[in-house]
């Protein structure tokens, strides 16, 4: 039926390594959303995981609220990173590398970082928890993030901008 939909051209140029991929990546953050909603009663989403580990180094009120739940949440950020990396050693054959000026790479994630306080939390939690659970605000965040993406990523290429 898909393929009905879908020109095979189209498919292949979209991903031109398959979607089995795809299909299993998305099947096991899924997984992983819904075993911790089931688990812990609290969506996921990278930046409150991420903003728990400074429950151990700040004493701020708004990150120490993190403290009871910080040790699984640690382990789930690790789990982001470890799973990226072994996913670069398996399957693309080496660490992942970029041509883009580590300056660059700074000052993305700080307006990252940014963005996710703005946006009441990060891509992960609005489009895989929030979206999947139809909350108007996550549908209308994500549709927020990927416009501005899509403006940003044509106005750097319009410019002429290179790593």
């Amino acid at each position: 039926m898909f393929t009905e939909l879908v020109p095979l051209s189209l498919t292949a140029e979209l991903f031109p390594n398959g979607v089995f991929r795809y299909a299993v990546g998305g099947l096991l953050v899924g997984l992983g959303a819904a075993v911790i909603y089931l688990g812990t009663g609290i969506t996921a989403g990278a930046s409150t995981f991420l903003e728990s580990t400074l429950s151990y180094a700040s004493d701020q009120s708004r990150f120490q609220r993190y403290r009871p739940s910080r040790d699984w949440r640690v382990v789930f950020t690790l789990g982001i990173i470890l799973g990226a990396a072994v996913y670069a050693v398996i399957w693309q054959g080496g660490a992942w590398t970029t041509d883009v000026q580590p300056w660059r790479l700074l000052v993305g994630g700080v307006f990252v970082g940014i963005g996710t306080r703005i946006g009441k939390g990060c891509t992960s939690g609005h489009g895989v928890c929030g979206v999947g659970s139809a909350s108007k605000t996550s549908i209308v965040g994500v549709m927020t993030f990927l416009v501005v993406a899509i403006v940003t990523a044509q106005l750097v290429q319009l410019m002429g901008v290179s790593p």
